[in-house]
Parts: structure tokens; C-alpha cells; sequence
């Protein structure tokens, strides 16, 4: 069966976007996309994450159950992972986690750019407690609404491009802290010397070994 990418959101935009991103990243691979229909329009969060847990679990069930070779859940606080992972049959990839990782195999310093400030405690603490902390040293917000990604990504990609510029000095590697980052990716890369990482893309590579 399918890799299947969860969005853990009901935004079925935001689900297409990471879903073309994923099958950019690792075309060789079969890519489903799954809306959670019952979670909120977007995860701005630990209050919205909270609310997206239990529909998405039951999503990660079914898609266990139907013998996914890999779950991938699309949002980047990593929205029930923990949960999902004892959960599963199958490998569980958080964005989040699977961008930390792709960056630790970089040298230099990394940060993160998120969306909203109310992002930025939660990925602290998945930094933290996932093992990151030496390697992921900054995390800030580019005050840009999670579905502005999609219906404005002009104005997201200036936004993040700016908060770009108050990174710390030495930075070598960005993450950009939301799926619908896609979205914007190229046009920041145009803005930053600094290796661009957003986390579907990472997450489908990393599917790559998995899979085999």
C-alpha cells in the first residue's frame, strides 16, 4: 500500500499542497492523501493541537489497518506522534521530527521560522524532548496565519523572508516551521543563503529508506 500522508487539519488545500511536495521530494514512492475532517481548519497551537488529536489517531488507525507502509502525519508541532507511533503497525514520521533529523546530517547551526508565536513553546518542547536541542538552537515566529500559506503566499513568503533577517548570526540551515510552507518555499530560498529544509519534502525522503 500507499505512503500515507496525514494533515491533521481540515484545510483539504493544505492537504493537496503537501501532498505534491511529497511526491516531488520522492517520486519513485505512492503518496495517499487524508484530510482529518473532524480536526480544526488549522493548528495554530497547543490548544488546536490538542483538538486535532483524536480524529487524527483515528485516522492513523485506519490507515495501519489497511497496511500503510509509512504514516506521515503533516503537521509540523507533530500533532499526536507519540500517540500515533505505539498506535501504528507501521513507521509514523512527524514533519517536525523528520526536518530536526534532516538537519542534524547538515553542518552548521540551525533555526527554525514558524507561522504564529503560540507554535513556537510547542516546538521547543519537541526539540527538546526529541533529542534536538544541540542541533536546533533557535525557533521564532513570522506572525503569519497557518492558511495564509495558501490563500496568500506572496505576503507569507515577504513575512518569513523578513523574519529571516533577524536570525541568529552563523545560521546555516532554515527550517521552515509549517506544511504549508511548501507553499513559499522557493521564493525564500531566493531570499537566504542559508540551505532552506521544510519538513513533507524531509519526511518523504526519509520514507525513501524506509520503504527500501
Amino acid at each position: 500500500m500507499a505512503v500515507i500522508l496525514i494533515n491533521p487539519n481540515s484545510t483539504e488545500a493544505m492537504t493537496d499542497s503537501a501532498l505534491r511536495a511529497a511526491r516531488l521530494a520522492a517520486p519513485a514512492l505512492q503518496f495517499e492523501g487524508w484530510t482529518s475532517h473532524k480536526g480544526p481548519a488549522s493548528i495554530e497551537g497547543a490548544a488546536d493541537g490538542a483538538l486535532a488529536v483524536a480524529p487524527l489517531l483515528d485516522l492513523v488507525q485506519k490507515a495501519s489497518d489497511q497496511g500503510a507502509q509509512v504514516i506521515i502525519i503533516a503537521c509540523f508541532d507533530d500533532t499526536g506522534l507519540a500517540a500515533a507511533q505505539g498506535l501504528a503497525t507501521c513507521p509514523v514520521i512527524g514533519i517536525g521530527q523528520a526536518s530536526f533529523t534532516l538537519a542534524r546530517l547538515y553542518s552548521g547551526a540551525t533555526s527554525v521560522v514558524t507561522t504564529v508565536q503560540a507554535a513556537v513553546p510547542v516546538i521547543e518542547a519537541n526539540i527538546k524532548a526529541q533529542g534536538f536541542a544541540d542541533v536546533i538552537t533557535h525557533v521564532s515566529a513570522a506572525h503569519v496565519p497557518v492558511l495564509a500559506l495558501e490563500t496568500n503566499p506572496e505576503h507569507a513568503a515577504q513575512e518569513f523572508s523578513a523574519a529571516i533577517e533577524g536570525l541568529p548570526k552563523g545560521t546555516r540551515n532554515l527550517i521552515l516551521g509549517c506544511a504549508g510552507a511548501v507553499s513559499i518555499k522557493s521564493r525564500v530560498q531566493q531570499k537566504t543563503d542559508c540551505r532552506v529544509i521544510d519538513g513533507v519534502s524531509a519526511a518523504a525522503q526519509l520514507c525513501k529508506a524506509l520503504v527500501g
